[in-house]
Formats: structure tokens, sequence, C-alpha cells
């Protein structure tokens, strides 16, 4: 971000926020990893409110084919305060929480804020710690498993398809060692996931919902790499722009990195935050990007240099 742009405070105090998302009526969504709950920012900025306390540690979100808002919970994390008031993820014996509830899809009714689970498994296997999710057009959901780690064990992380009314999910990629944010193409023909640990931005040709086309066999998960970048930085959640830019929350170096969906171009909008996990587009035109800065518990707004892509729901 240049010194140029001005930065909009939403709402201050948030547990660890991720997640957000523009509600039809332009209050905004945002999930609180550490609260274990998702709250209600108005549409300004305000005092947040309680939507829904799914339990555990809910994640990405997005609104689906029925009007409910989806999320995905990674079960429950391990917390360590690294100053005062200042919690990260992780810590001495990994980063899978004590109260650890296992991994879910879930729906949240957006007028009662009952929870549903929508799945917790996928062919006999459990799903340990979803992180995001997009839908496409058909009403699909394409969600990341980032996976947990337990002192010297690391779960490996996939990319999972799966229908919101719960009557089919599948293992689409497998492995990947930390998949985290996950979008869709303009066109919906092409798949992003960036990659926490690895710090990578790949790219898969999509033949149809769900279903991968032209693998690239130089890489074991099928994967064109778009990007890697040089130093610290590691990878969040993402959203797309009405550009084909794909736009990651950053974390060390905190910020978003812009990325051209073809690799031809990269580019990063510093904020002020070690620890920025995600972004969403919005406003009447969506040049608005709301932001998640998770270290100092803030959602804030920004215009964004071009419009963001409209989702499909």
């Amino acid at each position: 971000m240049d010194d140029q742009t001005e930065l909009k405070e939403l709402a201050s105090g948030l547990l660890f926020p991720e997640g957000p998302v523009v509600l039809p009526d332009g209050d905004l969504a945002v999930c609180e990893l550490r609260g274990g709950r998702v709250s209600r920012v108005p549409a300004g900025g305000g005092t947040p409110t309680v939507l829904a306390e799914p339990g555990g540690s809910p994640n990405g979100a997005a609104l689906g084919p029925d009007g409910a808002l989806y999320i995905c919970n990674s079960g429950g994390w391990r917390w360590t305060e690294v100053m005062p008031g200042a919690f990260l993820p992780g810590g001495h014996g990994g980063t899978q929480g004590d109260d650890y509830i296992g991994g879910r899809i879930q729906r949240i009714d957006l007028a009662s804020g009952k929870v549903d689970d929508v799945y917790t498994e996928c062919d006999g296997s459990p799903l340990c710690a979803p992180n995001d999710l997009v839908f496409d057009a058909t009403g699909g959901m394409w969600f990341t498993d980032h996976g947990h780690s337990h002192g010297r064990v690391r779960d490996l992380g996939g990319v999972y398809y799966a229908r919101a009314d719960g009557s089919e999910i599948r293992q689409v990629v497998f492995p990947l060692d930390s998949p985290n944010g996950i979008g869709l193409s303009p066109d919906g023909s092409r798949l992003y996931v960036a990659d926490t640990h690895t710090a990578r931005v790949y790219a898969w040709e999509l033949a149809g919902p769900g279903q991968l086309a032209n693998p690239n066999p130089a890489f074991g998960n099928g994967a064109t790499a778009l990007y890697r970048p040089a130093g610290n930085d590691l990878y969040d959640s993402l959203a797309v722009d009405g550009d084909d830019n794909v736009c990651v929350a950053t974390l060390v170096g905190g910020g978003i990195t812009v990325v051209a969906g073809d690799g031809s171009s990269v580019r990063k909008a510093e904020l002020p935050d070690p620890m920025v996990t995600n972004i969403c587009f919005g406003g009447d035109d969506l040049r608005t990007a709301f932001v998640t800065l998770s270290f100092t518990g803030k959602l804030v707004a920004f215009e964004w240099p071009c419009a963001g892509l409209r989702l499909a729901f």
C-alpha cells in the first residue's frame, strides 16, 4: 500500500480475524479463529456483534448458493502469547489445540445463527483443518485442508471439491504441504491455491466443475507454480480481482502480494501488520478491499486499484 492510500479501520479487538465476507445488507462477517465465533461488523465500521458460535477455529468463509454462510473450521489451534494481548497460532507441541473439535465444513444460517456440520470427513478420512473455500458458478465448493502439526509430525494437506447440500465430497489434489487460500479465475477456468509454508502460489487448469485438466507432470501435485518470493514471507488466504490478479494475504512481511494470473508480474501492497491473513472485495463498484490484520486484531478497508471479482454467490 502506498503512502497516499487511506486505510480505514472498521473494527478492532477481534481475536485473530480471518475470512471476511460482504453480506447482502453490506455488513461484513468476520471469522475469529481464537474466539471460535463468527462476528458481524457494520458496513461503515463499528462494534462487532456475534453472528454465530461454531466453536473450534472458524477460518475462511463464503456465501453459498442457498444464501447461507459456509465456513471452513480448522478445529482449534494452539495459541502462543508473543506479547501482551497479541497471540500467534502454534507453539511448543504443534499447532492443534487441546480443545480441538476436528476439522469440518459448516453452514451458518444468517437469520438465526444456527450452525450445522456439512462435512467432517472424505472417503472415511477425517478432515483435519479446512482453511479456505470458494464456490464455482454451479454451486460446488473448492476448499483447502491446511493440516495441523503435532510435535515432530505434520499432517499433509489437500484440495477438495464438494456440494453445498452435503451430497458429494471428493479429494482432488493430494498431497500439498500447507494449502491455505483458494480462488478461481474470472472465467472459472483456473484454480489458484496459496501454500503457506512453501510460500508458493499454484495454479491448475480446470476441465469442469471439480475436475483438473492437463496436470503438470513436473509437480507431484499436478500444479503450475506461479510464484515463490525471496525472503521470509509466507502466504495465507487470497482473493482474485477482476483483472485476474491473485491477491494473497502475506505473513511476516505483512501485506497483499499481487500475482498476475499468468505469473507475468508481481507487486506487493504493504500493510502495517505482520499477520495479514485475508482479503475480500466489496462496495458498489467492488473497488474496496477488506483485509484482516490478525496480529493487531483489526478489520480494515482501503481502495483497490481495480474492481474485485464478483463471486458466484
